[in-house]
């Protein structure tokens, strides 16, 4: 073959290269920019989250599932249906309500593990796939997300890869979307929260001890001969329902009654409070009555059990021995 026709061949050749090069480019591009940077991801999503009835996460294979109750709230499922935050699962729907995409990222399924839009049920893989479906269980959308990018400037926003299941396409969206596959997470840890200045008295026992207001001041009525008490700990009593949270909580009664106490505020609210020893594990049951209040509380309380902190009984169902001040040091005597 003569120089001459193979410096030709190889013109062509580079040529033809060349030419694959930019109209693949060019191809890729075409599809780039058929979706706008800043193009919402889900554009009518706002009034079809109007029939949402349930949350799927799935997470390394295992499936939280959060669901519309009956009453219109929304539980955990694997907990019986316990109330969740529901401003948490507002913040989820918002989110993707607002996703949008920023620009198309790697449709290579060997590189989805680097931004977490891998498979969710494999035991590695740090991606969640969400599910939001109506109440006949009709899909609404479908999403894996993948790793969060989180801004520290405040005029910066958040960012996080996405993929649509059976799409390789991955994408850089922007958005403040978080998924929290742990269903403990989900829940609403408060119990009862009802300011120390509404209650008016407290009975443990079958009347053991009873506590009320002396001249304005919280204290112990009965029995009216007493060992000296601390105060700290006799305000605690009073204080025993303010901001009450729970670590976990069930439907059935755990472990042996270890007492009760009714507390009863100014207006006429009356909370029983039963409290329950499973091994070291302490555990409460409440009750309402006595005003329209009640009805709402024990639309929230009735039938869970609470695991609350072992030193919070000496509160919620004191003994006198919890009360009393300690005996001064042997140098304090002299």
């Amino acid at each position: 073959m003569s120089g001459r026709r193979l410096a030709i061949l190889l013109s062509v050749a580079i040529l033809a290269l060349a030419g694959g090069w930019y109209f693949g480019t060019a191809t890729t591009r075409v599809e780039q920019a058929t979706v706008a940077p800043g193009t919402l991801m889900f554009p009518d999503l706002t009034p079809k989250l109007a029939s949402a009835a349930k949350l799927e996460i799935t997470h390394q294979g295992k499936q939280t599932v959060i669901e519309k109750r009956p009453d219109g709230g929304w539980g955990v499922a694997s907990m019986h249906d316990y109330p969740i935050q529901e401003t948490k699962l507002r913040g989820v729907l918002t989110a993707l309500t607002e996703l949008r995409l920023v620009e198309p990222r790697t449709s290579d399924p060997a590189e989805f593990s680097r931004l977490g839009v891998d498979d969710p049920s494999g035991a590695t893989s740090s991606a969640d796939l969400l599910r939001v479906m109506d109440g006949a269980g009709k899909p609404i959308l479908d999403l894996i997300v993948g790793h969060r990018r989180v801004r520290s400037q405040g005029h910066v926003p958040d960012e996080v890869y996405v993929r649509r299941p059976g799409d390789n396409q991955s994408w850089l969206a922007e958005g403040s979307l978080q998924v929290d596959a742990d269903a403990a997470a989900w829940l609403d840890r408060n119990v009862i929260n009802i300011a120390h200045d509404r209650i008016a008295s407290v009975s443990v026992g079958d009347g053991a001890l009873t506590f009320g207001k002396v001249d304005g001041k919280f204290a112990l009525t009965q029995p009216a001969d007493h060992p000296k008490l601390e105060d700290y700990k006799v305000d605690d009593v009073a204080r025993a329902l303010e901001g009450l949270t729970f670590t976990e909580v069930k439907a059935d009664v755990p472990g042996t009654e270890a007492g009760h106490a009714v507390f009863t505020t100014a207006d006429g609210l009356a909370v029983t409070v039963t409290m329950f020893h499973a091994d070291k594990d302490v555990w409460a049951r409440f009750t309402a009555g006595g005003t329209p209040e009640a009805d709402k509380l024990n639309a929230h309380l009735g039938g869970w059990s609470y695991q609350i902190g072992a030193w919070k009984e000496k509160s919620l169902v004191p003994t006198m021995d919890d009360l009393k001040a300690e005996a001064p040091a042997a140098s304090d005597k002299k």
